[in-house]
């Protein structure tokens, strides 16, 4: 895979109230001055590896070639590894090895080659993204020896989370679908971890959501509607539709649906039709 100019796609949980995010910068074009920074974002809550391994796999398809630079790592210091792992598609992804790229890197076809990258010992151990991350990316997007940045290890080694489970259910003529939230993004709508064929069909008007307890829950169940787009429903209502990245979404048009129901990443919920 070759670049007329070299380019790495950044996302972390870094914020933007600290240097943290134009530190790295600075590395990048340190060691390699006419790289491209692409900033997919710096807002994944923090420590929240599920969340920025969700938003870097809705990111990743949609990219062009390029190096991934994913740091979300509340293991910093630890034994945890930082690994560089190479997609088959011929990109590579940089970060930690707790499972935040993983998902996105096999999305990109199967991961091909992993490496455990060098760490330098005489400086601290609290910013493995300025130390180890950025200038394994940037050795890597300017086309460097992939050796150069570690030891080769067995893709199969790489961690994994755990997947989320989604089930179905009859209770009597009705269908039970329970799915855990993935995502809740600013707007308030709620991506749930279940595909859109899953779901309720496009003929199941009202669709029942009922929300396992929370707190603090501002209501425990919601009558939606299925619909195909915001658009179909009136200021104000509840929908159920597939989003842009085919996974089935409790809405609110021009409203949060998290919100309504108090709803948030890592509660579950149920639809009932």
């Amino acid at each position: 895979m070759s670049l007329s100019r070299p380019v790495v796609f950044f996302l972390s949980d870094y914020g933007l109230a600290d240097e943290f995010v134009g530190v790295v910068h600075g590395v990048l074009v340190r060691l390699v001055p006419d790289v491209a920074i692409v900033d997919l974002t710096h807002g994944i809550p923090p420590f929240d590896v599920r969340a920025g391994a969700e938003s870097l796999a809705r990111a990743v398809p949609h990219l062009g070639p390029g190096v991934v630079l994913a740091i979300v790592d509340p293991g910093v210091g630890s034994t945890r590894r930082a690994v560089a792992m190479r997609a088959g598609d011929g990109r590579w992804f940089v970060a930690p090895d707790n499972g935040l790229a993983l998902p996105a890197a096999e999305a990109s076809g199967r991961v091909t080659a992993a490496r455990v990258l060098k760490k330098p010992v005489d400086l601290p151990a609290t910013f493995d993204g300025r130390d180890v991350f950025a200038p394994a990316a940037g050795a890597l997007a300017a086309g460097a020896d992939p050796a150069s940045v570690g030891d080769e290890v067995d893709p199969a080694s790489l961690v994994r989370l755990p997947p989320l489970e989604v089930t179905r259910r009859q209770e009597g003529d009705r269908v039970v679908l329970r799915a855990p939230i993935a995502w809740v993004d600013r707007f308030g709508n709620v991506q749930l971890a279940a595909g859109a064929l899953e779901g309720p069909p496009s003929g199941a008007q009202k669709v029942l959501i009922r929300v396992e307890p929370q707190e603090p829950p501002r209501r425990r169940e919601l009558l939606a509607r299925r619909v195909l787009a915001f658009a179909d429903l009136d200021d104000g209502e509840a929908g159920v539709l597939a989003d842009a990245n085919g996974r089935l979404a409790i809405v609110v048009r021009e409203g949060s649906a998290a919100k309504t129901i108090g709803l948030r990443t890592g509660g579950s919920v149920e639809l009932v039709w």
